[in-house]
């Protein structure tokens, strides 16, 4: 038990320690991109020998964004646009964006003029019709056209022999972590709703091969462990991103375990592995994205599959319900709510909503709501 416990304190101190972990790769005569949400293909860098840097916003001061933005734009962008321009990023070579929400369309222009300056973009656009022959070829031009400006930028090498060796890493990573958060789900006592974060948020800021090794050691011992009783609330969390210390902190003390999600910044992105019988590397990725689905900022023809996904992901991992954290001014989010809702209602589930930006410092209404979700799951137990 003190074995875990000391490696859960590790991913902790990388979760928490971005900025030390890229000066350490500097340090060790590395470049590092940044990677800016959402579906970056970062194999690319770590594939030219780059260490792939994870901006995901955080907590913090918004004053420079404002110049760019207004103040209607949700806070994650926000976020990372400031840290771009205060200095936080500094040390990056270059910065992978792209456009896949309403948000970030705009991001990527503001950025291009302001810290574009600085630390040169990237600039990827998706094609939405991902799954049809002409829409894989697309992104796999587009992600070839990322290929060559990471090598210009960065004076580096991208083989295809590289490519298809950081496929395998990144395949055993998103192994790893699949295996983690089942794990996690039955030992809810060992690992708190927090620890569950970190450990996943931590691999943003690691080489992927260094945050496997300390994947695997966790997971045996874990895998070891006898599986854990919990008489609180079992949730799925659902949202872009729910990383503010201080909503973690009330997630443990109100004795919340999140036995799967479907948050942006955590699972979402984990669930397709890259194709390794795919020839060309290019193509590949884009294979991998075309088969990303369920998720609000892809395009689906088929409106019903998303909610019965999330629905289903509560049945499967025996939830009590749902903690939908719904990022302020965020459109997309607002505008699948009611299908969400909806889902939901007709089976039964109890979905609880709330508004959620990286710059919450009072959580008192969560409080309240987690209170009135905690007394429905008492009743529907009973």
């Amino acid at each position: 038990m003190s074995e875990v416990r000391e490696l859960l304190d590790q991913f902790k101190y990388y979760a928490n320690n971005p900025r030390k972990q890229l000066d350490k790769y500097l340090a060790e005569g590395k470049k590092a991109v940044g990677i800016f949400p959402y579906y970056a293909p970062e194999e690319i860098a770590h594939a030219g020998g780059l260490v792939p840097f994870g901006v995901w916003g955080g907590q913090g001061p918004i004053e420079k964004a404002k110049e760019y933005f207004p103040t209607f734009y949700y806070s994650l962008a926000l976020r990372c646009l400031e840290m771009a321009l205060d200095g936080t990023l500094d040390g990056l070579s270059a910065s992978m964006i792209t456009t896949l929400d309403d948000t970030l369309r705009p991001f990527s222009q503001n950025y291009k003029v302001s810290a574009g300056r600085k630390i040169p973009m990237v600039f990827l656009n998706h094609g939405q019709h991902r799954k049809e022959e002409f829409g894989r070829v697309y992104n796999a031009r587009i992600f070839n056209n990322a290929r060559k400006e990471l090598e210009k930028i960065c004076d580096v090498k991208i083989t295809d022999e590289s490519l298809k060796k950081t496929f395998a890493i990144y395949n055993e990573n998103r192994a790893e972590k699949r295996r983690f958060i089942k794990l996690a789900a039955d030992h809810p006592q060992t690992v708190k709703a927090s620890d569950r974060c970190y450990v996943l948020k931590s691999g943003y800021f690691m080489l992927k091969e260094e945050n496997t090794a300390m994947l695997k050691e966790l997971n045996d011992k874990l895998e070891a462990m006898p599986k854990e009783d919990w008489d609180g609330p079992r949730v799925v969390t659902s949202g872009i991103i729910v990383d503010n210390p201080g909503l973690l902190e009330v997630f443990d003390n109100y004795k919340i375990a999140v036995v799967a999600d479907d948050v942006a910044h955590e699972s979402r992105a984990l669930k397709i592995d890259i194709d390794m019988t795919i020839e060309d590397p290019m193509m590949a990725l884009s294979d991998q994205f075309a088969k990303m689905d369920e998720d609000p900022i892809l395009y689906d023809p088929d409106i019903f599959k998303r909610p019965k996904y999330v629905v289903d992901l509560v049945k499967d991992n025996d939830a009590d319900g749902c903690l939908l954290f719904m990022m302020n001014f965020n459109d997309t989010e607002e505008m699948e709510y009611p299908s969400l809702k909806q889902e939901f209602e007709k089976e039964g589930i109890p979905l609880i909503k709330m508004g959620y930006d990286q710059q919450m410092v009072d959580f008192g209404q969560v409080k309240t709501q987690l209170e009135t979700f905690n007394e429905i799951v008492q009743m529907n137990r009973f």
